[in-house]
């Protein structure tokens, strides 16, 4: 991404990709206390993306349609991964078409990208 890859970089992705991974976790379950422990998983991830978020670029500068879409795809590949690692270990009721629509809002709240 910008013709380099950072340290910066590769934390944002790890974090917004367990933020997004735990989303869909948090629709497949109705167990209410495992319901909220996703919850706080999320905010805490998505606190520290967006941290480092900051450290990519400067907020209000959009990125390239290049590192855009490189970006996109390392989450997705990141979540998409990780969601089958679950569904491997037995989790039930993951709805593996979100990950897609949750990848692309991320993006937007954490202004990656404008439009979804």
């Amino acid at each position: 991404m910008r013709g380099r890859y950072t340290k910066s970089d590769e934390l944002f992705i790890a974090n917004i990709s367990n933020s997004i991974v735990h989303k869909i976790l948090e629709k497949a379950i109705d167990i209410q206390e495992i319901s909220q422990k996703y919850s706080k998983e999320i905010a805490n991830s998505r606190k520290i993306a967006k941290r480092y978020r900051e450290k990519i670029n400067p907020i209000d500068t959009k990125l390239p349609d290049k590192d855009i879409n490189e970006i996109k795809k390392k989450i997705t590949n990141k979540v998409k991964e990780e969601i089958n690692e679950r569904i491997e270990k037995g989790y039930e009721n993951i709805d593996v078409s979100l990950v897609e629509e949750f990848v692309e809002r991320a993006l937007k709240e954490m202004k990656i990208k404008e439009k979804m």
